[in-house]
């Protein structure tokens, strides 16, 4: 990221559409998703390869056991990368890769295989951005009790020293978590991501412990990298709004965002977890107990950017006869990811949807920015994850003419400029994603690439939204429909 901040001039009509200088483009993968090869170079089994094989836990019986054959194909698609002009590849590090079973020494094979890839990606030009964790918990760390147990995030500090030795030579970029929202309330909450828990005390617990991983990561890679080395974690905050200006709604529109979004921020940025989250959660697990002191200091270790994953609004009320309790951006269950507000009533926003049936709302990527950056003010921004599935049905020729992805990509790049305008100091976009990929509970049956990958014979074709894509980062400015 560039060190000055990305302050828009004022607009004009010649101008209007550009982005600041130093503005970085980009894209993002995570490791499970697309590298496949889970039993080839020591590579151990995570949480995602346990959870996939259980039967009726994703769509058709999918796994990641080769998905887009990343791990042997890495050089074709740094090469498509260099062809779409991307300036920087957000990828994860497999910690079961790097360090089978999540303790002891590195796996040299696995480092190679990311040090290969951090050497093509430097000698294609693209800049290497490094996340230590987009979900894949070594199984063996879960049979101990996971991320509901403070040993893992002691552990995870370690995983990062190993990480930031091996590769923080080269790569200048590093991110710690990626939505550890999910990791927590979909893996432990609601029981629809690995490893498929489904208790709101294990929910909380898993929050505080992927807060003081975050922490410890932080620490080794401080220690370890060179001082021009940027730390960062991605956060998919919600934009919350209340379906009415009501008390009561407003009551759960800030009920939700605290367990949302302030029991990362809040510790991570702000010094501590929010006394109205504590308040409201006392009833499902002891803070007390569960908070050591020290924590909320480790947890709030300075970092360099925050990163932000948008993709939908949500909209919430109180208790309405006949609404539903959860909600439908996070899929289907039975039982609540939001510990202490289970009786929110979550509602679709107007709009078009996606293939995952969410709404498109670029505005709430306009206010999300905004907010953020007004709350903490001199702290850099990234979107580090945007994006759309659609159903992309190729043409008789071969072509995907995704124009609603275009589309899509348009409405949320403008957002992101004019958030830049009214003072949001945004960095950087990674699209998400680069390839269509693994989409977790949901197998092969959403995909949000920009290169579409037929599983079959592993053939890479870039969309029409690659194309455009490849358009605005040439411009650095948005292109025209």
């Amino acid at each position: 990221m560039p060190a000055t901040p990305a302050t828009a001039p004022a607009s004009t009509a010649v101008d209007r559409l550009h982005f600041p200088p130093g503005f970085l483009w980009g894209a993002a993968t995570a490791a499970y998703q697309i590298e496949g090869a889970v039993g080839e170079g020591g590579r151990t089994p995570s949480i995602w390869d346990t959870f996939s094989r259980t039967p009726g836990k994703v769509a058709n019986g999918d796994t990641g056991d080769i998905a887009c054959d990343h791990y042997h194909r890495y050089r074709t698609d740094v090469t498509l990368m260099s062809h779409l002009g991307l300036q920087a590849y957000r990828f994860s590090l497999s910690w079961p890769r790097v360090q089978p079973g999540g303790r002891g020494p590195a796996n040299a094979a696995g480092l190679d295989f990311y040090s290969r890839l951090v050497d093509e990606l430097l000698d294609a030009g693209v800049q290497p951005v490094a996340t230590l964790y987009h979900w894949d918990l070594p199984q063996a760390l879960e049979d101990e009790g996971g991320w509901t147990v403070r040993e893992t995030a002691e552990r995870f500090g370690e995983y990062a020293a190993l990480a930031a030795d091996a590769l923080g030579d080269r790569v200048a970029l590093w991110t710690t978590l990626n939505e550890p929202w999910c990791s927590a309330f979909l893996g432990y909450g609601s029981g629809v991501h690995a490893p498929g828990r489904t208790d709101p005390a294990l929910a909380l617990r898993a929050a505080h412990h992927l807060n003081l991983g975050h922490g410890r990561a932080t620490a080794a890679l401080s220690a370890s990298l060179p001082a021009h080395a940027q730390i960062a974690v991605s956060l998919n905050l919600h934009h919350v709004r209340p379906l009415t200006r009501e008390p009561a709604d407003l009551d759960a529109a800030r009920r939700i965002d605290a367990v949302a979004n302030r029991v990362f921020t809040g510790p991570m940025l702000s010094g501590g977890y929010p006394a109205d989250l504590l308040a409201d959660t006392a009833h499902v697990v002891d803070w007390g107990t569960l908070v050591k002191p020290g924590d909320e200091s480790a947890i709030g270790a300075p970092i360099d950017l925050l990163g932000i994953n948008y993709y939908t609004p949500a909209v919430v009320s109180a208790p309405m006869p006949g609404a539903a309790a959860v909600n439908h951006a996070h899929g289907e269950s039975d039982h609540s990811p939001w510990p202490g507000s289970e009786d929110v009533n979550f509602h679709l926003p107007p709009g078009d949807t996606t293939d995952m049936g969410w709404t498109i709302d670029p505005t709430g990527l306009y206010d999300l920015l905004l907010a953020t950056s007004r709350a903490h003010p001199g702290l850099p921004l990234a979107v580090t994850e945007n994006g759309a599935a659609f159903p992309d049905i190729p043409t008789a020729d071969g072509q995907i003419q995704d124009h609603d992805r275009i589309d899509y990509l348009h409405q949320h790049l403008n957002a992101v400029h004019r958030a830049i305008a009214d003072g949001a100091d945004v960095r950087g976009y990674f699209l998400w994603s680069l390839l269509d990929n693994f989409e977790w509970a949901y197998g092969y049956e959403k995909r949000f690439g920009a290169v579409h990958v037929d599983y079959t014979t592993q053939l890479r074709t870039p969309k029409h939204s690659a194309h455009w894509y490849a358009r605005a980062i040439a411009a650095n400015a948005v292109p025209g429909l």
